[in-house]
């Protein structure tokens, strides 16, 4: 089942990351997969999305619960689809500089074998980018954040 937990360091507050994080049905203009976002039900503290999300000949569609804890978490769980499980979890913590220290999690598991084979195969490089468009989003966004950089530290663990 692939688990990823990484720490990054970001020039943007924790506010804009949670705005960026939260807009859901702005996804398919940023993240690579995802083709279509139908949000259910959306408050302050909730939402209900669905996510079309596809890769070559392999299309699917999940549905997911967010909670949404401005500006310091939010967390997604998993409610229909082709997977086991889901969870997502990512908490912003201002650095004391203007930016953000941003922890995120995801852990997850395919119903199916062979989707199961194929994100074992394409789970990091797959997470590298997703994690990158966010970071490409916020500087389209927010321009090069409070630090005046666009770069981030990181430090990530993987397992498979």
């Amino acid at each position: 089942m692939p688990r990823h937990t990484e720490r990054r360091n970001l020039p943007y507050t924790p506010e804009q990351l949670f705005d960026l994080v939260a807009d859901v049905k702005s996804y398919p203009e940023f993240l690579p997969w995802v083709a279509a976002v139908r949000v259910r039900s959306d408050n302050e503290t909730e939402m209900v999305a669905d996510l079309a999300v596809g890769f070559r000949a392999l299309k699917e569609t999940f549905t997911s619960k967010v909670h949404k804890r401005r500006p310091e978490e939010i967390e997604i769980d998993y409610i229909e689809g082709p997977l086991k499980y889901l969870h997502n979890n990512w908490k912003f913590v201002p650095d004391g500089k203007g930016g953000s220290s941003v922890d995120f999690c995801v852990d997850f598991a395919f119903r199916s074998r062979i989707f199961e084979a194929l994100a074992g195969q394409m789970f990091d490089r797959a997470l590298r980018r997703m994690i990158g468009a966010f970071e490409e989003r916020a500087h389209d966004l927010y321009g090069a954040g409070a630090s005046g950089t666009g770069s981030s530290n990181s430090s990530a663990q993987s397992a498979a």
